[in-house]
C-alpha cells in the first residue's frame, strides 16, 4: 500500500484513495462529500466510461433509434437537429440504457449476442477508464491544483481482475496510485440492495463465464427460449447471484491490495476529518491483522 501506517496517511500532503464495492453502499456519497470540501478531485469511473470510452456508441445507438422515425430521420439527415447524451455524475442512465438487458425484444430486451457484444465493449471501457487513474491524479494537481484525489469506481471492477494474483496488472497499477478501500456491506445492506434492485432493476456488467452460467440456469429453470425471457425478470434473477459472486472477490481485493471500511461507517462520515480518521483506523486494523 502507498501508506504503510495510519500516521503516514494522516501526514500525507497528497491523499489518494480508490473506493470499490457494490453500488449503493456509499462510494459516491463519500466522493461528493470530499469533492464539495474544495480540496479533493473526484474521478468517477462510470462518468469517464460514458463520456470518453462509450460516448459515441451511446449517441449512435440513440441516433439509430431516431432514424426509425421518418420525421426525425429527415431532420438528422439534413443536420437540422443533433442527438447527444446528457451524462452527469448524478445521471449515468445513458450508460445503463446502452448496456440494456437480454431477452424478448417485444418486452424491451435485446438478443443475447448483442447483449454480450455490449458487455465486452463495457469491459474494455471500464479497464481503460481505470488505467486513466494515474493520468487524472497528475491532471488534477497540475491543471486544477487539487492536492487530494478520490476515485469512485463502478461495482464491476472486481469482474476484470484476479485479486489472488499479486501480479495482476490492473490491481498492481491502481494500488501504486491510490490506497484501495473496500466499502463492505452487511447482510442487512445486501437485503436492502436486493429490495431496491427488485423495485427498479438496472443493467449491470458481468464477467463472461458468470453471465453464461446464470443465463443457462435461468433458461433451464424456467423452461424458456431466449426470445421468451422477460428482461427485468432475468436481471432480478441475476442480481442476488451477482452479489454473492462478487463478495469474495471484493474481500480478496481488500485483503491483498488495500483496506476495508463498513457501509455504516461510510454513512456516518460528514466531514473530511471524519473521513481521514476512518481511513487511519482502517489502516491500523489492517496492520493488526497482519
Amino acid at each position: 500500500m502507498i501508506y504503510d501506517t495510519a500516521q503516514d496517511w494522516l501526514d500525507a500532503p497528497r491523499k489518494k484513495v480508490l473506493l470499490f464495492g457494490m453500488s449503493g453502499l456509499g462510494k459516491t456519497h463519500l466522493s461528493q462529500l470530499l469533492r464539495d470540501s474544495g480540496d479533493w478531485f473526484h474521478y468517477s469511473i462510470d462518468y469517464r466510461i460514458g463520456t470518453r470510452y462509450m460516448g459515441e456508441r451511446i449517441t449512435d445507438n440513440a441516433k439509430r433509434e431516431a432514424m426509425k422515425v421518418p420525421f426525425l430521420r429527415e431532420l438528422l439527415m439534413s443536420d437540422s437537429i443533433y442527438i447527444g447524451s446528457n451524462i452527469t455524475f448524478h445521471n449515468l442512465a445513458p450508460v445503463s440504457t446502452y448496456l440494456g438487458k437480454p431477452g424478448s425484444v417485444a418486452k424491451g430486451g435485446m438478443e443475447m449476442a448483442e447483449y454480450t457484444r455490449r458487455q465486452v465493449q463495457f469491459r474494455e471501457a471500464e479497464e481503460n477508464a481505470l488505467r486513466d487513474t494515474g493520468y487524472f491524479i497528475e491532471r488534477a494537481e497540475a491543471l486544477y491544483g487539487y492536492p487530494h484525489f478520490i476515485c469512485d469506481t463502478g461495482g464491476s471492477i472486481c469482474e476484470w481482475v484476479d485479486p489472488e494474483d499479486m501480479a495482476d496488472p490492473l490491481l498492481s497499477d491502481l494500488s501504486q496510485q491510490c490506497l484501495m478501500v473496500w466499502i463492505e456491506g452487511s447482510e442487512a445492506h445486501t437485503a436492502e440492495l436486493i429490495r431496491r434492485f427488485d423495485k427498479a432493476p438496472k443493467p449491470m456488467s458481468y464477467r463472461p463465464d458468470f453471465l453464461a452460467r446464470v443465463w443457462g440456469e435461468y433458461l433451464r429453470e424456467n423452461s424458456l427460449k431466449e426470445d421468451e425471457v422477460d428482461p427485468d425478470d432475468f436481471i432480478r434473477f441475476t442480481y442476488a447471484r451477482a452479489l454473492a459472486h462478487r463478495q469474495p472477490l471484493y474481500e480478496a481485493m481488500a485483503r491483498n491490495w488495500g483496506v476495508r471500511i463498513t457501509a455504516e461507517e461510510a454513512k456516518d462520515v460528514t466531514t473530511t476529518d471524519d473521513f481521514n480518521a476512518l481511513i487511519a483506523r482502517a489502516i491500523d486494523a489492517r496492520s493488526a491483522r497482519t
